[in-house]
């Protein structure tokens, strides 16, 4: 078991404010992510996915936004806002912790690939960013839903789509695979209003 308030602290604790919105934001995406896990008690007990697990990297997906340059969050670092999730995944692993650091890495809009690194020359390590595992897919799927930004507030499927129009088409489609598989009721909705 991993104590994810005391890892937190030990990066963020000189930063009150800045830790308030990660575990605001963490604490969001943690509760929707194991509210859908219960929805789906077959996947804990087929071995897909681990509950603990779930609540781990949930609350530790976001924890390189501590080196980035996003003012209204209060992060005051050098790097890109994009760069959050391998340098969080960087951090990950230098404590030890591979598979959190692969949540970390993979939890960008609905995943970054290598082709869209290279065609728009990201400023992160030539490589695929998009989530592989069901519980990676859980965490990157449940945060699309909270921004830092606006702390409380659910951001509704309508804007989670233009924002992700930023990452091109196929993270629409990416984002829609997720939906059919943890909240398909949502995408009906989006059908029926269509």
């Amino acid at each position: 078991m991993v104590d994810y308030i005391s890892l937190i602290d030990k990066y963020y604790a000189p930063y009150p404010d800045l830790r308030h919105v990660l575990v605001t934001h963490s604490m969001q995406v943690r509760d929707r992510a194991l509210k859908i896990l219960d929805a789906h008690p077959e996947w804990v007990k087929e071995g897909l996915v681990d509950r603990r697990f779930i609540e781990e990297a949930a609350m530790l997906h976001d924890i390189g936004i501590i080196f980035c340059n996003a003012p209204k969050i209060y992060c005051t670092g050098t790097h890109q806002y994009i760069e959050h999730g391998y340098l969080g995944a960087e951090l990950l692993r230098k404590e030890g912790l591979p598979r959190h650091a692969d949540v970390a890495e993979r939890h960008t809009g609905s995943g970054i690939t290598i082709d869209q690194v290279i065609r728009e020359d990201l400023p992160i390590p030539v490589k695929d960013y998009c989530p592989r595992t069901l519980e990676e897919k859980l965490i990157c799927y449940s945060d699309r839903f909270y921004s830092k930004t606006h702390l409380g507030e659910e951001v509704p499927i309508s804007k989670i789509r233009r924002n992700l129009w930023k990452y091109g088409h196929d993270a629409i489609l990416r984002f829609e695979e997720m939906q059919r598989m943890f909240e398909p009721e949502l995408l009906q909705d989006k059908e029926h209003k269509s």
